[in-house]
Order: C-alpha cells, then sequence, then structure tokens
C-alpha cells in the first residue's frame, strides 16, 4: 500500500448514507468523505444537509428524502452506483410501558428503524449485486441484543434490524457484497432527546459518565469498510467503558 491509499483508503468509492443530518449519520459522512470517499448524504432535514455537503466539498452530493417513504428512498438510488451504503437513519420514541404507549411513537419507530432499513437495502442490493462487491452497513444497537424497561417496541425495531442482517447474509450469500451490522451502547446525540422531548431528561441519560460520540461509531464503520476484500467485519459492538449492559451504568457520585 502506498502513501496515498493509506490517507484515502476509500478514494474511488461512492457512498450513501441515510440519517446524515445529525449525530452517527454526520459524523460517518465525515468520515467517509475524510477516507476519500465521495459521499451522498440523504436525510430529511434538507438545510442541514446542504450545510454538511459545503463542508464536506466537491465530491459531495446531497438528496432530502424520509427512508419511511419507498417510493423516496428508490429514486435515491435509481441510476446511481453506489458502493458502500449506511443505513443510518433511526429514532426512539418514548419510555412507556407497553399498555401505556403511544401507537403513533410505535408506527414512527417501526416506519422509520425496520422499514426503512428494509426499504434501503431492496434500493441499493441490485447496483452491489451487479458489481460483485461493496458494503452494506447497519446501524442497529445494543437494544437488539438486550432489552431493557421502557424500551418494549424500540427493542423489538432493533432486534428486527440484527434480524434482517442476519438474513441478508443468507439471502446474499456469495453474492460478494459484504454486510455489517455496528451496534452502539450510549451515545450522546439528538436521540436522547427525540425519545424524552425534554433537553433536561435528555441530559439525565448521560450523567455521570462518559457516553460514546458519533465519532465513536464513525470509526467503527470506517474501520469496517475498509478492511481487505476477502475480510467482512460481520458485527461491532461497542459499550462506553462504564456501560456494562443496557440496565447497567457505572455513574461518578452515585
Amino acid at each position: 500500500m502506498n502513501d496515498q491509499q493509506a490517507q484515502s483508503p476509500l478514494a474511488g468509492r461512492r457512498a450513501v448514507v441515510t440519517g446524515a443530518s445529525s449525530g452517527i449519520g454526520r459524523a460517518t459522512a465525515r468520515a467517509l468523505s475524510a477516507a476519500g470517499a465521495s459521499v451522498h448524504l440523504v436525510a430529511r432535514r434538507e438545510d442541514r444537509l446542504r450545510e454538511l455537503a459545503e463542508e464536506l466539498g466537491p465530491g459531495t452530493t446531497c438528496a432530502a428524502a424520509d427512508v419511511r417513504d419507498a417510493a423516496a428512498v428508490a429514486e435515491v438510488f435509481a441510476d446511481q452506483a453506489f458502493d458502500l451504503v449506511v443505513a443510518n437513519a433511526g429514532l426512539g420514541r418514548g419510555v412507556a410501558p407497553l399498555h401505556e404507549g403511544d401507537t403513533d411513537d410505535w408506527a414512527d419507530m417501526i416506519d422509520t428503524n425496520v422499514k426503512g432499513v428494509l426499504h434501503t437495502a431492496r434500493a441499493a442490493l441490485p447496483a452491489l449485486r451487479a458489481a460483485g462487491r461493496g458494503d452494506l452497513v447497519v446501524l442497529g444497537s445494543v437494544a437488539g441484543r438486550q432489552v431493557y424497561p421502557g424500551g418494549n417496541v424500540y427493542n423489538a425495531s432493533k432486534h428486527a434490524v440484527r434480524a434482517i442482517y442476519e438474513a441478508l447474509r443468507l439471502d446474499e450469500f456469495g453474492s460478494g457484497v459484504r454486510f455489517t451490522t455496528v451496534d452502539p451502547g450510549l451515545v450522546e446525540t439528538e436521540f436522547s432527546l427525540v425519545r424524552l422531548g425534554d433537553q433536561e431528561a435528555a441530559d439525565r441519560v448521560y450523567d455521570g459518565m462518559t457516553p460514546l460520540t458519533p465519532e465513536d461509531v464513525a470509526d467503527a464503520i470506517c474501520y469496517a469498510v475498509t478492511r481487505p476484500p476477502h475480510v467482512n467485519i460481520g458485527e461491532i459492538v461497542l459499550w462506553p467503558t462504564e456501560q456494562a449492559s443496557t440496565r447497567d451504568v457505572h455513574r461518578s457520585g452515585h
């Protein structure tokens, strides 16, 4: 490997990142761009996408689309030769026990976290299969491995993402396409604010401990997609050092 390849291991690759307007998606777009990829940014908030595209510079494009809309996702991939896809878009809504849950919140989580991944994979795979190579990375969660009180439907959606990842590996066996799930624990993003609807409550989620950053997760994604073609990093689980499970977090002063 020469110096230029070492500095730009994704040179010549064309990536698409969903949920790129904030948090892990934004950090991933930056990391892939820094590694040499041309990045297509996808999210609902077009103003944020345009700002990030300007920051990342030439080779970066963007499109406002909602992953819940299968037709909109299909349009993102129409006539595009992406060979690196990060299905990152996702969210949580509420922490009520099941019998008190808001059915609109349930629909939002299932449509975004589950159907959004399905829509993205379905739209991306024809080109990846035709090329006989490429990467499809899905953003899971430790909540897809362990449940916790109040997690119910969010936990179910992330368990579904893990099942989709495992099914993809079997369905696409021999295609040359690599599949990766990246499952983080507590990451400090807008996630808790969106889920809880209150900044003070969101801040308490990370009180007394050091959570992961979006950049930590983006670094793991970059590691997976920059391995040699014969190496598929299938599953990455990231925990903050102070988090032992979805329920057990060491907090200083507590």
